[in-house]
């Protein structure tokens, strides 16, 4: 019982966490404007992984699609890279953990397959969840570095005095969604490698047995040995050997008188 409670609770905790990875994927505000310094201003911006957008202070909203594909910096590739991968990986991983689930009896499955399914599915949501962190961390750290750039650009000249302004973007509601939803992913895989252990049968030791057939019969007597077949009792087929000297038949010769001469 507590095997298919870990499995189910981490097959549910997975597939929040993956669609927690596409929600994070397709929304908008990866990056968003700092109003630190201007918190009245009429259009706020703010960007994603496939498009910017612009707000009014009227409502309106526009968006611009990235058109162009080398154009982009090379960490936004990589950052859309990784949480395409985790996606897939992730909904491969859905699939193959439906299946897998003790709850559903398919044919007649053997529990070590679905032991072996589980095992896979959760190294799959590990992977999946690690990607998803690893994009969003990616991102993270360009927005820091662009930020601290920008704000260092912005104050040139003697005394700290602001010479230029620049729009600077810090992290957008995106970036949580996404650090949550691959540590979700995450856990549930770990979760359902956990649970692989419980649903493996368990080994059971045969002890080994060796029979052997029967062999000849020897049977010893003082002064030598008798051999026989063991498979009859055949009197005439016998031979007693003794120091170099044999009979036959059970005849033995005795001396006679005239050997003493």
């Amino acid at each position: 019982m507590a095997v298919t409670a870990c499995q189910g609770l981490g097959f549910v905790v997975s597939l929040i966490g993956i669609a927690g990875i596409i929600a994070a994927t397709c929304m908008d505000q990866w990056s968003t404007q700092d109003l630190y310094n201007n918190p009245v201003t009429a259009v706020f911006n703010y960007q994603g992984l496939w498009r910017s957008c612009v707000r009014e202070s009227s409502g309106f909203t526009e968006c611009r699609g990235y058109f162009t594909l080398l154009g982009l910096p090379a960490m936004l590739q990589a950052v859309r890279a990784l949480m395409i991968v985790g996606i897939v990986l992730g909904a491969i991983g859905l699939l193959v953990s439906i299946f897998a689930l003790k709850c559903i009896r398919i044919g007649s499955m053997e529990d070590s397959a679905k032991a072996n399914m589980t095992l896979t599915s959760g190294i799959m949501f590990i992977i999946s969840g690690l990607c998803a962190i690893a994009g969003v961390s990616v991102f993270a750290n360009m927005l820091v570095t662009n930020f601290w750039m920008s704000t260092a650009n912005m104050y040139t000249g003697m005394g700290g005095m602001v010479q230029t302004v620049q729009t600077r973007y810090t992290f957008g509601a995106a970036l949580f969604v996404g650090w949550v939803a691959g540590g979700l992913t995450l856990i549930g895989g770990v979760m359902m490698c956990i649970a692989c252990r419980g649903l493996a049968p368990e080994e059971t030791n045969y002890k080994a047995v060796s029979y052997h057939a029967s062999g000849h019969n020897v049977a010893y007597k003082p002064g030598g040995f008798k051999a026989s077949t063991g498979f009859g009792s055949n009197t005439k087929s016998k031979k007693i050997y003794d120091g170099g000297a044999h009979t036959e038949d059970e005849g033995q010769s005795h001396p006679s008188k005239y050997d003493y001469v």
